[in-house]
C-alpha cells in the first residue's frame, strides 16, 4: 500500500506522543472517507481516563465526524497507559486477539476502521495469550494494517517521527504522517519541519480543529488530506502558499 493509494480495511492511527492530535486526525479521516462514499467504523481499543468525566475519543469522533460505527473495546478510569490503567484499577487488561478479532468484525461490514490507538505506539495496551504485554504496532502487524502518525509540528518533530517511521518500517507496516495541528502563524520552524516531512505527508489538520462547528469540520477535512486518505490535497506547494 503506497502513500498515492487510497487507504482501505483496517488503519492505524498512532502518533509520536500523547496529546497529539490523533482523536481529531482520526475523525479527519473519517469525514472525509465519509464524504467520499465509504462505511467507516472507527475503533479505540483501549480508552483511559474515564474517571474525569471528559468525552472518550470515541465520542469526540462521532460528535466531530459521525462515523456509521464507534467502538471502544476497554475503558480504565485512570490517565495511563491501558495496560497500567488496568492493572492499578484491578480490571482486566485488553487481550491482543479478542482486539483483533473485534477489528475484523468491523472491517467485514466496513469499508474502512480506524483505529485510534493510546499515546504513542510502543504504549504497553494489554496482554496477549503468553502473558506478555502487546502494543499497537503489535496490532498492526497482527491486522495487516497501514499507519497513520500523527506528529506535531514544531521543534523535535523529526526526531520523534523518524523514531516511530523506523520501529513501523521493521515490522514492515506501511506508514505516513499527518501533522496533528499546524498553527494558524507558522514559524521558520514549522516550514523546515514541512518540507523535510513531505516525502511522508498524507495531511496536515489546522491546530483548534476540534473546537470547529461539526458541520463546518465534515467540509472542511477533505481540504486537509491527501487523496490516500480521501482528501483533495494533492500539491504542498500551492498549500503552503496560500
Amino acid at each position: 500500500m503506497s502513500l498515492g493509494d487510497a487507504w482501505t480495511g483496517p488503519v492505524l492511527v498512532t502518533g509520536t506522543d500523547t496529546e497529539i492530535g490523533k482523536t481529531v486526525v482520526t475523525a479527519a479521516v473519517a469525514a472525509a472517507a465519509q464524504a467520499a462514499g465509504l462505511r467507516v467504523a472507527v475503533v479505540k481499543p483501549g480508552q483511559t481516563g474515564t474517571a474525569t468525566g471528559e468525552p472518550g475519543d470515541v465520542e469526540s469522533v462521532t460528535r466531530l465526524a459521525a462515523p456509521l460505527t464507534g467502538r471502544t473495546l476497554a475503558s480504565y478510569p485512570d490517565p495511563l497507559a491501558p495496560l497500567a490503567a488496568a492493572r492499578v484499577a484491578d480490571l482486566p487488561p485488553l487481550e491482543l486477539y479478542n482486539a483483533v478479532d473485534a477489528i475484523r468484525e468491523e472491517a467485514d461490514k466496513h469499508d474502512l476502521v480506524l483505529i485510534e490507538g493510546a499515546g504513542g505506539l510502543l504504549v504497553p495496551m494489554g496482554l496477549r495469550p503468553s502473558g506478555e504485554p502487546w502494543t499497537v504496532a503489535d496490532l498492526a502487524v497482527s491486522l495487516g494494517a497501514p499507519a497513520v502518525v500523527v506528529a506535531r509540528a514544531g521543534l523535535g518533530t523529526l526526531n520523534h517521527t523518524a523514531l516511530t517511521l523506523e520501529a513501523l518500517e521493521r515490522r514492515a507496516v506501511p506508514a505516513g504522517v499527518v501533522i496533528g495541528a499546524w498553527p494558524a502563524e507558522p514559524e521558520l520552524v514549522h516550514w523546515l519541519n514541512l518540507s523535510e516531512l513531505v516525502p511522508n505527508l498524507l495531511g496536515a489538520v489546522p491546530a483548534g480543529a476540534g473546537g470547529m462547528d461539526p458541520g463546518v469540520f465534515r467540509r472542511s477535512a477533505p481540504g486537509w488530506l491527501t487523496p490516500a486518505l480521501y482528501g483533495v490535497l494533492d500539491d504542498w506547494r500551492a498549500w503552503a502558499e496560500e
